[in-house]
This record gives C-alpha cells, structure tokens and sequence, in this order.
C-alpha cells in the first residue's frame, strides 16, 4: 500500500502514517502490518502518526487492535508522535485507548521498543 510505508530495522518495523485515511484503507493497512510482523519476526511496531490533523473513532480503535494483535504475536507496539488536539479530541470523544503504548517522538519510541526496556506510556480509562 503506498500510503503506508512498511520499514524493517532491527527488529522493529517503522510505519509512518503520512496522509488521512479511508476506512478500507486502514483495515488494508491493519491486515499488511500483522503480516509484516509474522514475516520479520518483528520484535516491535513503532506508528508515526505525527502527520495527522485528525484520528478518526475508526483509526483509533484500529490503531488499539493492531497493539492487541501485535502482542499476541510476541510484539509490542508504540504509538508515537500524537498531536495535542488530536489527543484532546479522542478524550473528549472518550476513546481514551487503555493499553495503547504512546511516545511522544520516534526516537523516544525506538528506545522504548529497544531490547530490554520496560512499559511504556500506556493510555489509561
């Protein structure tokens, strides 16, 4: 999918979200990254979503379920670069994602998905 660029790098994939979305498009995209993951033997999934003026319910809870599966496959996968209002407004929206790994930048992510670190930021109900 060119929208969502896929990049294995020692053990963590990076995914950098650089446009908004349609619906079909963020399953398309949840579908790849889970095969991606099985096929890298990933450790980790860092999401860059700093890009994004808006985080629709849908992507939000896409973005939660590819944390849940992505666990269930050995992963752990960290949200990075969320800007305030759209933080603001998932609140507000109350889709406040608990279990949902976050970092505020991507070099902080990498070092949270880096071997031996413990939890990182999780959203809290």
């Amino acid at each position: 999918m060119a929208g969502v660029p896929i990049v294995s790098l020692n053990g963590v994939l990076l995914v950098t979200i650089q446009e908004e979305l349609l619906d079909q498009s963020v399953a398309e995209f949840e579908q790849e990254l889970t095969e991606k993951v099985v096929e890298t033997r990933a450790r980790g999934v860092l999401i860059d979503v700093s890009v994004l003026d808006i985080i629709d319910s849908f992507l939000a809870r896409t973005l939660h379920d590819i944390a849940a599966i992505t666990s269930l496959m050995a992963a752990r996968t960290v949200v990075v670069g969320m800007r305030p209002a759209v933080a603001i407004t998932l609140v507000e929206l109350g889709l406040t994602l608990p279990g949902l790994d976050t970092a505020l930048s991507v070099e902080e992510g990498l070092s949270l998905l880096a071997p031996g670190t413990g939890p990182a930021r999780t959203a809290r109900p």
